[in-house]
């Protein structure tokens, strides 16, 4: 059996199902192939206004809020035990004109909304195979199925993770390492009301990062060293209660853990390039990296977001060469930047060199005394050039009570 389209997406978590319904509302036919979305996801996902702005041009914004609680403040504390500490920050929404910076969703409703979206979508055939073999020709690239099916794509989208088959074959190397850390990931319920704040505390083996829930309930990344994590998941409910709440310093009472702890190792990636060969990476095909600052699922949207624009501009052929280095070059810039700050944050976090202890308090100090770099830092975390076209925007306004300003 062969199948003709216009568009093949690898993969079927968040990032693979956005694909699909982008690029059959941007008018393109779309073959999705990968296995049910899972339903077992324990971990959130926080994702920044842009992104949710993303979700509802598909139609999917209204089906997730209900089960969404919006964040309107961030603050960083430091939780080590080391010479060099920093001082708090706290980022809120309304200093920079927004009513919050996001929403955090649980992923298994997340999915599960993604999944009924596709399903429902006339323009996208759904394979729930998974692709076994790629074949690349010059004017398209052949995916055989695990069901037996041909598909044949002028454009195949790479949303098959950090372990990316279609980036082997697309002959794209990519530069990974395992790290000494891992996430072990839970839901708890407090006694104190969380006011859609959310906490990341820095240790010394990395973040404890607190995320609102609706009601009086968080999610938590904790991110340890492999073997604590496994200790951790294996003690009994009131006893992981206890050590949660008091790396926690008790700021929202009493805690009790839910069920379902799950740990995930912890890894950072970074293809040569994001693009070549009629195959395009997105999501964590084209970036992986620890789980700080909620960066990568909305990095991942905008992969998404910048392929679709790309390919529309370029449809007689959307997987030509030179579509494909359009789309390299217009997120590589905002790919290398995230991936190196977060990388670079969690190695000082790591380090007991005392140069990267000084830096990483100076860079939190001048943050939480400089409105306006803070500022700045909040519009860019929530857009790429926002911070700086604001900026900008500010030296040509005028002057409260004065002359505008000449060029």
């Amino acid at each position: 059996m062969s199948v003709d389209t216009r568009i093949l997406v690898a993969g079927t978590g968040p990032v693979g199902l956005i694909s699909a319904l982008a690029f059959a509302k941007a008018g393109f036919s779309v073959v999705l192939a990968g296995p049910p979305a899972r339903t077992d996801d324990g971990r959130t996902t926080a994702l920044m206004v842009p992104a949710l702005k993303f979700l509802a041009t598909l139609g999917m914004l209204d089906s997730l809020e209900p089960d969404a609680a919006p964040l309107k403040v961030m603050r960083i504390i430091d939780g080590t035990s080391r010479l060099i500490r920093s001082p708090m920050v706290t980022f809120r929404a309304g200093e920079i004109g927004e009513e919050h910076f996001g929403l955090n969703f649980q992923n298994r409703v997340f999915n599960a909304v993604l999944e009924k979206a596709v399903e429902a979508h006339s323009g996208i055939e759904w394979r729930r195979a998974m692709v076994d073999n790629w074949t690349l020709e010059p004017g398209k690239v052949i995916a055989t199925l695990s069901d037996g099916t041909l598909v044949e794509a002028p454009l195949a989208v790479a949303a098959d993770g950090r372990n990316s088959q279609a980036r082997q074959a697309a002959g794209i190397s990519a530069s990974a390492q395992s790290l000494p850390q891992a996430a072990l990931v839970l839901n708890f319920v407090h006694s104190r009301d969380h006011a859609f704040t959310s906490t990341e505390f820095h240790t010394e083996t990395g973040p404890f990062t607190q995320v609102p829930l609706p009601g009086r309930r968080s999610s938590l990344v904790w991110v340890l060293r492999p073997e604590t994590a496994k200790e951790f998941a294996s003690v009994g409910d009131d006893a992981l209660s206890q050590r949660v709440e008091q790396q926690m310093q008790s700021m929202l009472g009493r805690v009790t853990i839910e069920g379902g702890r799950q740990i995930y190792p912890l890894s950072t990636s970074l293809p040569l390039r994001f693009a070549q060969n009629r195959i395009a990476l997105v999501g964590e095909a084209a970036h992986v990296f620890p789980p700080i600052g909620a960066q990568g699922l909305n990095l991942g949207i905008r992969d998404v977001d910048q392929l679709v624009e790309t390919a529309a501009k370029h449809r007689d052929d959307s997987g030509a060469p030179e579509a494909l280095a359009a789309y390299d070059a217009a997120r590589r810039p905002d790919i290398v930047a995230r991936t190196s700050a977060v990388n670079l944050l969690n190695r000082s976090l790591l380090s007991d060199m005392l140069p990267a202890q000084l830096a990483r308090s100076a860079g939190l100090n001048v943050l939480g005394v400089f409105s306006p770099l803070r500022a700045f830092f909040m519009r860019e975390g929530l857009r790429p050039g926002s911070g700086f076209s604001s900026a900008v925007a500010g030296l040509r306004s005028p002057r409260r009570g004065g002359d505008a300003a000449t060029d």
